[in-house]
């Protein structure tokens, strides 16, 4: 499945798990409003995939145990050293990822409470007590999703769920210098980050003593990772003080906790020596028609004159025309359809390559999509001028050479809108409303609606197709909400049997390891 999500304020995340199949193929194509004047003059192909397109691969496992077994097998001698290494960081970075997705869902949430009932009193003045409390279970309500509990459920769910994490870390703490300095690193890091992330739905959560409850009990698991920091001595006095040096030391750990897990990327461009021939073939051509008009010229008149000069400028002037046409008419038709880049994927470890990756981009035009993308995109008379960006990726990796245990990679493709700002118009406008007959006037932002349609296919499954909406002003993107999706039923189906699968064995790995402790 694949989820897209604003990343920071011009970034776009977009993520996926690669399952077991050895090849995938990725296709997004990105309608941009044609009031912004893009095109192939305004920013290259070139230009914007070196520098609006970086993509990330790491391990991952959906047996979310088997790193942390795998690390404890290490620390009782069963592995080696690197195991450990490999397995700890493996089971950090997948909370990270999973504590940072959760946040940001109840932080939007929070927001939009927050929002809600701000209207509300701005409507009805302050409530009663009885209302407030009436009208924060309502906002609860409408505003979450309906498939899952309220807010201060979900909270109270993420806080067990970091506690149980943290605690089956810390369970096992091994006594060997040579593994205790990684321990170290990643404990240190975990408690940091999910401090951070705690504070940060403390600050937007809606006020009211609906939220007294959770609010304490989010206070209280910040200030227990706090003082357990200091209990193990991990940050020196003058770091803790320091908020600078204290975030670049934790976003060192990080690198140092994704390093092992991250695959080494090798990029090449396509199509090097392929250039090169075509160079030679079109100035070849073109000289041979050169030499054949001056060798009909000299015929004709003969002895050097006036004419022969002319002539003869008149075809060197037509060479340098038609040489640089027919090369490019030549290097389009060549390379129409073919991939513009490979990517190769290496295992930190052992440098083995895992994979090899081939990637298109390119301009399109709406006619020349294929039905499927049109159907779902479901444009309509107003969006006729939209300039399509389109990406595609296609992959095949190697199972067998990935660390022991692990048969799957999460893609993290990193999409940057921030050359479209530069497209988009500085100034704001005012808006005038009539509220209780007052009028007020209001400053607004213009917005842009750019719409990313994203198609995965995996071998012997239906492909899915999503659409999302993405609002962007020139200051920031504002929204990412997806409108869309068709396709992957097999799939789910498929995932729900390895599910089953993974869960028993888990139990098995867990069976191992009380046999290991026996």
């Amino acid at each position: 499945m694949i989820t897209v999500e604003r990343k920071d304020s011009f970034h776009l995340k977009i993520s996926r798990v690669l399952q077991e199949e050895t090849s995938h193929r990725l296709d997004l194509f990105l309608f941009v409003p044609g009031e912004l004047g893009l095109n192939e003059h305004v920013i290259s192909e070139d230009a914007f995939y070196y520098s609006g397109i970086h993509v990330k691969r790491t391990y991952y496992s959906d047996k979310h145990h088997l790193p942390l077994v795998l690390s404890r097998l290490a620390s009782r001698g069963k592995l080696s050293t690197e195991q450990y290494r490999l397995s700890l960081s493996l089971y950090a970075y997948q909370y990270v990822v999973a504590l940072e997705r959760a946040t940001q869902s109840l932080l939007d949430t929070a927001r939009k409470v927050k929002k809600a009932e701000g209207e509300e009193r701005d409507e009805s003045g302050e409530p009663s007590a009885e209302e407030s409390k009436g009208r924060d279970e309502e906002s609860r309500e409408t505003l979450s999703d309906p498939t899952s509990v309220g807010l201060e459920e979900r909270l109270e769910e993420l806080c067990e769920l970091a506690q149980g994490i943290l605690r089956r870390l810390r369970r096992n703490r091994p006594g060997e210098d040579n593994l205790l300095k990684y321990y170290a690193n990643i404990d240190n890091y975990l408690s940091w980050f999910t401090e951070q992330r705690l504070l940060a739905l403390l600050a937007h959560l809606p006020r009211g003593r609906n939220y007294r409850a959770i609010r304490e009990r989010l206070l209280e698991i910040v200030q227990a990772e706090s003082e357990y920091r200091d209990q193990e001595e991990y940050n020196a006095s003058r770091v803790t003080r320091d908020p600078t040096r204290m975030s670049n030391k934790m976003r060192l750990l990080r690198r140092l906790i994704e390093y092992p897990v991250t695959l080494k990327q090798k990029s090449q461009e396509l199509g090097g020596a392929e250039q090169k021939a075509v160079k030679g073939l079109a100035t070849g051509l073109v000289m041979i028609f050169v030499s054949l008009g001056l060798l009909q010229a000299r015929d004709a008149w003969g002895n050097i004159t006036a004419l022969f000069v002319l002539a003869m400028a008149v075809l060197y002037a037509m060479r340098e025309v038609f040489k640089d046409d027919l090369r490019n008419t030549l290097w389009r038709w060549l390379r129409k359809g073919r991939p513009k880049w490979r990517r190769q994927y290496f295992d930190a470890t052992s440098n083995a390559m895992v994979g090899r990756q081939l990637e298109w981009f390119d301009y399109k035009r709406f006619s020349k999509l294929d039905e499927q993308i049109q159907r779902v995109r479901q444009r309509n008379v107003a969006q006729r001028e939209e300039v399509v960006l389109h990406y595609r990726s296609s992959s095949r990796m190697s199972p067998t050479r990935f660390l022991s245990g692990y048969e799957q990679t999460r893609e993290t493709l990193s999409f940057d809108l921030s050359q479209l700002t530069r497209l988009m118009d500085k100034g704001s406008h005012h808006v005038y409303r009539l509220k209780d007959g007052q009028v007020t006037r209001e400053s607004v932002e213009k917005r842009h609606l750019l719409n990313l349609v994203v198609r995965e296919e995996v071998a012997h499954a239906e492909p899915i197709l999503q659409r999302w909406k993405i609002v962007m002003s020139r200051s920031r993107i504002v929204d990412v909400v997806k409108v869309h999706q068709e396709g992957g039923e097999k799939r789910t189906a498929d995932k729900e049997a390895l599910a089953k699968e993974a869960l028993a064995k888990e139990a098995l790995a867990k069976e191992a390891l009380n046999l290991h402790r026996i």
